[in-house]
C-alpha cells in the first residue's frame, strides 16, 4: 500500500503547500538526515527548518537522500533577526540555500519579528524581492501578531503567503487565525501538539476522544488543526510517530468534539510573546 501523502492547499502567491509537514527542531544535521529521508519515503512532502535550528545541512542531505524529486517537496526555513533588511534578506536567503544545497526554498519565514529593532518591514520587503527573483515560491512570516502584520501589508503592499506560530488546543490563538482569514494568509500551527511536555495529550477530553475515535491522542490534536481550516508541522523523529500524525485524513471529529478541545485554551499568555522574544 502507498503511503499517506497529505493533501495541500494554495498560497497566496500560488504554492502548493502540504497540510501536514515535519518539523525538525531541535533535531542535530546527522538525526534531521536520518528522519528526514526516512519520512519522505513514509509519504512526507514538507520539512520545516530553520537558521536557528542549525540542522539545515542535515535537512538537505535528508532530501537529497529519500530519492523524492524535488519538484515533489516542499522546504520551509528561516531567518534570524541579523537579515532583517532588503540585502540581507537576500544574504540569508543564499547563506540558507548554500547549507541546505538546494537552488531555490519554497517558503521562506522571517523567524521572529523583533519589533524593538523595528526592520521586519524591510525584511519582508526583501522576501518579496526574492519571490520576483525565483529564489522562492512563497514568503511569509513567523510569530507576527495582527498589529505586526498590519504594518507589513500597508508598508509592503502584500500578504505573506504563510504564518507560523505556536497554536495548539492550550493556546488556539482565536484573534491570529481570525485575522489570517480575513486577509488570505494560511495559518500553520508549531507545537501543534503542545511541545516538549505534550501536556495536552494527556487531557482527559484529549484521551477520552482518542479512545473514542481509535486514534491516538496526537491524532486526535493533529485533526482538531485540521478541523479548523490550519495546516501543522509537528516534530516527531521516531518512524512509528510521524507514520502515525500523517494518518489523520481518513476520518473527522464532530464540531461538538472540536469545541471541547477548544475549551482547553489557556489564552493568549500561554503562547511566547513575539513583542518580548525573538532572535
Amino acid at each position: 500500500m502507498a503511503p499517506t501523502t497529505a493533501p495541500t492547499v494554495t498560497l497566496l502567491h500560488g504554492a502548493a503547500m502540504p497540510r501536514i509537514g515535519l518539523g525538525t527542531w531541535p533535531m542535530d544535521d546527522a538525526e534531521a538526515e536520518r528522519v528526514v529521508a526516512d519520512a519522505f519515503q513514509d509519504g512526507y512532502r514538507l520539512v520545516d527548518t530553520a537558521e536557528n535550528y542549525g540542522n539545515e545541512r542535515g535537512v538537505g542531505r535528508g532530501v537529497k537522500a529519500s530519492g523524492i524529486p524535488r519538484d515533489e517537496v516542499f522546504v520551509t526555513t528561516k531567518f534570524n533577526k541579523r537579515w532583517h533588511g532588503v540585502e540581507a534578506a537576500a544574504e540569508a536567503c543564499e547563506r540558507s540555500l548554500d547549507r541546505l544545497g538546494l537552488d531555490y526554498v519554497d517558503l521562506l519565514l522571517i523567524h521572529w519579528p523583533n519589533p524593538d529593532q523595528d526592520r521586519y518591514v524591510e525584511a519582508f520587503q526583501g522576501l518579496i524581492r526574492l519571490l520576483e527573483q525565483g529564489a522562492v515560491k512563497a514568503i511569509g512570516t513567523s510569530n507576527f501578531k495582527p498589529a505586526h502584520l498590519d504594518r507589513v501589508i500597508a508598508e509592503a503592499g502584500r500578504a505573506p503567503d504563510v504564518n507560523q506560530i505556536q497554536l495548539s488546543p492550550l493556546t488556539t490563538r482565536d484573534a491570529a487565525r481570525d485575522y489570517h482569514a480575513e486577509h488570505g494568509i494560511v495559518t500553520q500551527s508549531w507545537s501543534p501538539i503542545g511541545g516538549q511536555g505534550a501536556d495536552v495529550l494527556r487531557r482527559p477530553v484529549v484521551e477520552a476522544l482518542a479512545e473514542r475515535y481509535g486514534r491516538t491522542p496526537a491524532q486526535i490534536v493533529l485533526r482538531w488543526h485540521l478541523e479548523l481550516g490550519l495546516t501543522a508541522v509537528p516534530k516527531s523523529s521516531r518512524p512509528e510517530r510521524f507514520r502515525r500524525n500523517l494518518e489523520v485524513f481518513d476520518f473527522s471529529l464532530s464540531a461538538e468534539d472540536v469545541a471541547s478541545l477548544s475549551e482547553l485554551d489557556e489564552g493568549e499568555a500561554s503562547a511566547a510573546d513575539s513583542d518580548k522574544f525573538g532572535h
